[in-house]
């Protein structure tokens, strides 16, 4: 698979590498010479939009500006690539970005069907090249084997009228016109050779489902993927990946929506276009909205106006989460959805149970909850007071809105102060400092934190972990934050005071909300880049060039991530996702 996906590269690029001649009459979509029983099939129906995002001249200035680029640009693999790119570009006159686009231009389809098998079809711009390109190729080939005092590895063959080749006797193409068929097997480029030859064949764009999504959803997108999701929950590892939320209390809660329709969808679709400098994403099931009465619906707005709320914005601000999720009928319904009570469940009712003095958890805890439900990531701004931990954690805030704060204040400040004593208590006992609770006043309302002392200490750089957490409790109006730190706890209040000026309105249909900043993302990803690194080292075994080169990447690919925005919840029987991405080329 890997070996065809490097030659299809190769002769995309030398294709792109020839003079551009004039346009030919266009085949027929690839996707009428797909396989029916293809599991995934990738269709790029405009190459050239998302060609000129990825490789336009902004897009190779920021990545060449990075200092990781700067330390692969010294590597002798990478080097040598470039040599070969430069020497391309010298002896055919074209620059490789307007090589790519002529050699894509057309079209790019790719399929996986049963049978380990893998189809790839490449529309070119221009007709009259394939078969010089072709010949080159073939040239190159031989040459290489000769030097190398191998037998011939070019091998041909005639299916259906159409000559078909290979140059390692495993992978199999065929040149007709502008398109290049390729596939990983014999076998696979014959199945698409006979579905070209029949003019009734059943293909996969005759599916009925494959058609039914493009009704659904539309047609006109740069590139879409659509995924055979009856074939695909037939693989072990997947059936078992869609069964987690029923042993796993976490995953229940956060996924149900999005795992029970996946369970109950025949198909996925995935939608992509090009919009500025970033991309819009969308993805669709066919997986029928929840049935009210079943166990999972707690995590669907009962009436069309009801969603989850629009999340919060807080200083230097990692990742926000919304949910609608009702927590007190997720509770309720605990027995259908977790029948087999784990050690972990248990562990957390009896902590509640102490916690809340015996409360019960579901009709005198939970159900003071509404269904708003949110989280806030946020790098911390260390000072001299607090001191700089060696490894720096984000700051991390659980906001609830409650429905009788009146009577329910107390109650929930006791339980803070029960679970902060239970943890000095057994801090205490294997001799370790525990944590001092204050009450400080931010923006007129007293609210609780804890803290660890540093009084005694020298210096206050490279601190032990456990002062990036400072707890804390706060209840501003009807809202309940849980924070890892008190300046997160301010950061919070001062929002929920900003939203309480000027009430924003559930997203209605909308049950989670995900954003994400990329610049703050990498920030603390810099800011422990020696720990990643050594952590690398260990888990991977890798050397300290390896764990650096691959931390770089990582971190690349964060700063060129602005801001990631995902809605999912339910357009009429569907379930749908929208997902924007905008990209940082300054």
């Amino acid at each position: 698979m890997l070996r065809m996906a490097k030659l299809a590269l190769h002769l995309s690029l030398v294709i792109g590498l020839c003079p551009a001649a004039a346009w030919g009459q266009s085949p027929s979509p690839a996707v009428n010479i797909i396989p029916s029983d293809a599991v995934i099939c990738i269709e790029v129906l405009r190459p050239r939009e998302l060609l000129n995002l990825l490789t336009g001249e902004e897009m190779s200035e920021t990545i060449t500006g990075l200092p990781f680029y700067q330390k692969l640009s010294a590597n002798p693999g990478f080097v040598g690539l470039l040599s070969a790119v430069n020497f391309m570009e010298a002896s055919l006159a074209t620059e490789w970005r307007d090589a790519l686009k002529v050699s894509a231009g057309g079209g790019i389809t790719f399929a996986v069907c049963p049978g380990e098998t893998a189809v790839l079809i490449l529309d070119a711009e221009d007709e009259s090249l394939p078969k010089r390109i072709h010949d080159l190729l073939v040239t190159m080939v031989r040459s290489d084997a000769q030097n190398k005092s191998l037998p011939d590895p070019v091998e041909r063959a005639e299916f259906l009228g159409v000559t078909g080749w290979s140059f390692n006797g495993k992978e199999s193409h065929a040149l007709i016109g502008r398109r290049l068929i390729f596939s990983n097997n014999p076998e696979g480029l014959k199945r698409v050779l006979t579905l070209r030859a029949e003019s009734e064949g059943f293909s996969f764009a005759s599916r009925t489902d494959y058609q039914e999504a493009q009704r659904a959803v539309g047609a006109d997108t740069t590139a879409r993927v659509f995924l055979n999701l009856r074939l695909l929950k037939s693989i072990p590892g997947v059936a078992n990946a869609l069964e987690q939320d029923k042993s796993n209390p976490l995953a229940a809660l956060f996924l149900s929506g999005i795992v029970e329709a996946l369970r109950n969808s025949d198909w996925l679709w995935l939608g992509l276009d090009v919009v500025e400098q970033g991309l819009s994403l969308r993805a669709v099931a066919d997986g029928k909205a929840t049935d009210p009465n079943s166990p999972a619906a707690f995590a669907q707005p009962t009436s069309p106006e009801q969603g989850a709320m629009p999340n919060l914005s807080t200083p230097r601000r990692i990742a926000a989460f919304s949910f609608y999720r009702d927590l007190h009928r997720f509770y309720s319904a605990k027995d259908a959805l977790f029948p087999e009570r784990t050690s972990q469940l248990i562990f957390f009712e009896n902590m509640m149970g102490i916690f809340f003095s015996g409360r019960d958890l579901t009709d005198e805890v939970l159900s003071e909850a509404t269904p708003a439900l949110r989280f806030v990531v946020a790098r911390q701004a260390y000072d001299q007071a607090t001191g700089v931990p060696q490894v720096q954690l984000p700051a991390f805030a659980a906001i609830l809105r409650l429905r009788d704060t009146e009577t329910f204040d107390e109650v929930l400040e006791e339980a803070w102060q029960k679970a902060v004593g239970l943890i000095n208590f057994t801090r205490g006992q294997q001799a370790m400092p525990g944590l001092i609770i204050d009450r400080p006043i931010h923006g007129g309302m007293k609210f609780t934190a804890a803290y660890f002392s540093t009084a005694g200490l020298d210096q206050k750089t490279n601190l032990h972990t456990r002062f990036n957490l400072r707890p804390s409790l706060a209840m501003p109006e009807d809202y309940l934050i849980l924070s890892s730190t008190d300046a997160l706890a301010r950061d919070l209040i001062d929002a929920l005071t900003i939203e309480a000026q000027g009430p924003r309105a559930p997203l209605p249909g909308i049950h989670s909300v995900a954003e994400l900043d990329g610049a703050q993302l990498g920030s603390i990803l810099k800011a422990n880049y020696e720990t990643l690194v050594r952590q690398n080292m260990v888990k991977e075994g890798s050397t300290q060039e390896q764990a650096e080169a691959n931390i770089g990447v990582f971190i690349a690919l964060t700063s060129l991530v602005k801001h990631v925005n995902l809605r999912m919840g339910s357009q009429g029987e569907l379930t749908e996702a929208r997902a924007s991405i905008d990209l940082n080329l300054e």
